[in-house]
């Protein structure tokens, strides 16, 4: 990835414009509509076509000005002590009230997470997508599939990319716990032992500052630096008042929780305060505010799967905001399209797995027999012969207690639906191969 073009100065901007008639042109243009509606970076605005008389320097010109007068600055402040500064345009404005509306209140949230009979395997399903992608970020190589067997079954990690999938899987568990309490350093080093339980190579480098001799930057395998985070001395002071952005008592005007939270991932990521897992880390802290503004359906969305797709634009939204007078506007509006996207993607699964289990309900009727977790096993089991479930499993798939998976498992084995087996001292149950047809046979009896 290559590292943006740095904007030119406004001071030699403002020394080539020689002609009051092109200057009045430059400072007319955003009343005239003449600058993009998207916030724009200058590595962007370069390469698009300027309005006849006028070049692309003319346009970033008449961006600053505008941009200007909205800025204010945040409490963090860059190595130098330069303030990083926001602003809300519309763009922004209108991505918030899309969040407000799909997320935070009870307006147009899917019934199934409403529902306390179902809610939870929307809840185990989004831990465990959020713990595997945000891994995957972070280099983790280990497969969906795989993943979500161990975490089912609960097996141990065979390796560090595992170990590193169930320490997020752990720690978003333990999230929506820590909701009710205030940020503070203990809490912030609480997460990040949970997120590096296991996979560091030191492994006294868990919950604790990285040292002046672990200095650290973010760079890529090439050994190109993207960028060098503050010196190891000042780490304690950058997150003492972190916490204090995260728990609302500065600055002294309102910001959006929205944007609080946004901010919050981005100010541990450019601190980078440990020696390993501060993305991991900076994401679990987004979803800490989110969920303790009162933001609950984020208990089941997962932003990293959605970053995942992307990480080019995510790693660029850094590097604008620093490349450019320190402007985190960059950072929160794809930050803020990353979120909308989240909730699409939530009520779109939703909408989706509804529709299948109604259609699966229609053609058998002999799911009628069955309580909505064996109709969801029953479902999974129609796509995946000789699966193996076991109770811990079916447990942690719909937050049960071990007595109530039992009966559900020994139910299907009981009516034909799962074969039960003995592997060693645990009893598993097994797909069997023709699971449609011992279907389609009790829905013949169902109808006599």
């Amino acid at each position: 990835m290559k590292i943006p073009e740095s904007p030119p100065k406004l001071t030699d901007l403002f020394s080539k414009l020689n002609d009051p008639e092109r200057f009045s042109k430059v400072l007319a243009l955003p009343r005239t509509g003449g600058v993009a509606s998207e916030y724009l970076h200058w590595d962007r605005l370069r390469r698009l076509p300027a309005p006849e008389g006028l070049t692309a320097e003319d346009i970033w010109l008449a961006l600053k000005l505008q941009r200007m007068g909205l800025l204010k600055p945040i409490p963090l402040g860059d190595k130098s002590g330069k303030p990083f500064q926001l602003c809300a345009p519309g763009i922004v404005q209108e991505e918030l009230h899309r969040i407000d509306v799909g997320a935070g209140g009870s307006i147009g949230i899917p019934e199934p997470i409403t529902n306390p009979q179902t809610r939870d395997q929307y809840l185990v399903r989004s831990l465990i997508e959020e713990a595997i992608t945000s891994s995957q970020l972070e280099g983790a190589a280990t497969t969906r599939e795989v993943a979500k067997e161990m975490i089912r079954t609960g097996r141990l990690p065979r390796d560090k990319d595992e170990q590193m999938i169930l320490n997020n899987y752990h720690t978003m568990l333990r999230i929506t716990k820590l909701k009710t309490q205030a940020l503070s350093p203990e809490v912030v080093f609480e997460i990040h032992r949970m997120v590096t339980e296991k996979t560091l190579d030191d492994a006294t480098g868990a919950g604790r500052f990285r040292r002046t001799d672990e200095e650290r930057f973010v760079g890529d395998e090439s050994g190109k630096v993207f960028h060098v985070p503050p010196p190891a001395g000042e780490l304690e002071g950058r997150m003492q008042a972190m916490c204090e952005f995260g728990n609302g008592t500065s600055p002294a005007y309102f910001i959006h929780p929205v944007i609080r939270a946004i901010i919050l991932h981005f100010w541990l990521a450019y601190d980078h305060p440990f020696v390993d897992g501060n993305g991991r880390t900076a994401r679990a802290l987004f979803y800490w505010a989110m969920l303790r503004s009162g933001y609950w359906l984020f208990e089941f969305i997962s932003i990293s799967s959605i970053l995942r797709k992307a990480p080019i634009k995510y790693a660029r939204s850094f590097l604008y905001t620093e490349t450019d007078d320190n402007d985190l506007t960059y950072f929160v509006v794809a930050q803020a399209k990353v979120i909308r996207q989240a909730i699409v993607e939530l009520h779109a699964y939703i909408d989706r797995k509804t529709t299948e289990l109604k259609q699966l309900e229609m053609h058998l009727r002999a799911l009628n027999l069955f309580n909505h977790r064996q109709v969801d096993l029953v479902r999974h089991a129609l796509k995946h012969p000789y699966y193996i479930y076991t109770i811990e499993s079916h447990q942690r798939s719909h937050g049960v207690v071990y007595q109530t998976a039992r009966t559900d498992l020994l139910d299907l084995d009981i009516r034909g639906i799962l074969e039960k087996k003995k592997r060693g001292r645990k009893m598993v149950f097994i797909v069997p191969p023709d699971l449609s047809e011992r279907l389609s046979a009790m829905e013949g009896v169902e109808r006599r």
